[in-house]
């Protein structure tokens, strides 16, 4: 990466962070409450570094794999960073995750359930672990559907496991606002206060209603060349 790539870079995680910050006082939040997740999937470390340097400590990656090929160096030595997982989760890929991540947005059945609560008991490590709900109930999308979402929830916990936040996704096509204010609602009556929703093109109407913690790729690192 060039030095002027690397200056845009920067550039645009500062522009996210002020914008970040102008929508939690718009909404008279405390800026410090929203948690700016720089989704660095299909990134490769030169591209991750600068951000680091620069003081980016959290970020999310889509798959297993891909994160195992290159998260273990980039965080070598760096005590204070926080690495989510927001693809979708198999199963067999379970142990690698606990290994790996230190959150889990992506639980959404129980199987995943099951095979993560076995390996928290065999790791002794516990990841943050986060429920996906799929609020607009998309078929091609992962997700647990909202009206199963308390079940599969009580679930969870009868597994030992526990859950610090919920997920979502909306439908690309559909105004976010009313599938952020649903995750809102599901959150509130499990006593769920962690939110993850909000994405490039909407997380500052995300932060509006209640997000702790935004998905940003594409607005700090660029357009990608794949998925």
């Amino acid at each position: 990466m060039t030095d002027d790539a690397k200056l845009s870079v920067v550039s645009r995680w500062n522009e996210i962070r002020a914008r970040i910050a102008r929508a939690a006082r718009d909404a008279n939040r405390d800026p410090a409450a929203v948690t700016l997740v720089a989704v660095s999937k299909t990134y490769g470390a030169e591209d991750i570094a600068p951000l680091m340097a620069a003081g980016q400590r959290v970020f999310g990656e889509n798959r297993v794999q891909e994160a195992k090929a290159k998260w273990p160096a980039l965080r070598a030595g760096v005590a204070d960073l926080s690495l989510h997982l927001i693809g979708p989760l198999q199963s067999n890929k379970a142990r690698e995750a606990v290994e790996l991540f230190d959150v889990i947005e992506t639980v959404d059945r129980p199987r995943i359930a099951e095979a993560l609560a076995e390996e928290i008991g065999r790791a002794g490590k516990a990841p943050r672990l986060y429920v996906q709900v799929n609020t607009g109930a998309e078929d091609q999308k992962a997700g647990v559907l909202p009206q199963e979402a308390d079940a599969f929830l009580a679930r969870c916990r009868s597994l030992g496991l526990t859950i610090d936040g919920l997920m979502c996704i909306p439908p690309v096509d559909e105004q976010a606002s009313p599938h952020f204010a649903l995750l809102g609602m599901i959150a509130e009556r499990n006593g769920i206060g962690t939110l993850s929703m909000g994405m490039s093109a909407d997380f500052e109407l995300a932060i509006q209603l209640g997000a702790t913690h935004v998905r940003v790729g594409s607005a700090i690192f660029g357009a990608r060349q794949n998925a």
